[in-house]
């Protein structure tokens, strides 16, 4: 009798690793939970309150002279966004690419 409840504990065990596939660790790309049709960035308007917030962090109030920005949806998924400089000026404008669906930051950089 106690062979036999060792062995059904253990096809217990083993059904539910199998059915609950504990041992499946989520990617980054799997995202769970709610996501509008539109993803998190459904707009240039959001694209360019989220390129500010990350530039400021960086770069400071400096950014705020890389107006207006140039920005553009590129392949309906990843939102491009670069500062623009007066014709007088030389130097560089920040850069930056946000995924729309999740809003991850693909790419930032600061030109010179």
């Amino acid at each position: 009798m106690l062979v036999m409840n060792k062995i059904v504990i253990f096809f217990i065990i083993v059904t539910l690793f199998l059915c609950c596939d504990l041992t499946k660790k989520q990617t980054p790309n799997e995202f769970k939970g709610f996501v509008p049709k539109t993803g998190f960035v459904p707009d240039s308007a959001t694209a360019i309150k989220i390129a500010e917030a990350i530039w400021f962090s960086i770069y400071g109030n400096e950014i705020y002279q890389n107006k207006p920005y140039q920005i553009k949806l590129i392949g309906d998924t990843v939102w491009s966004i670069e500062g623009s400089l007066p014709e007088d000026l030389l130097g560089g404008v920040p850069y930056i690419e946000i995924d729309k669906r999740d809003c991850r930051i693909l790419k930032v950089t600061h030109g010179k």
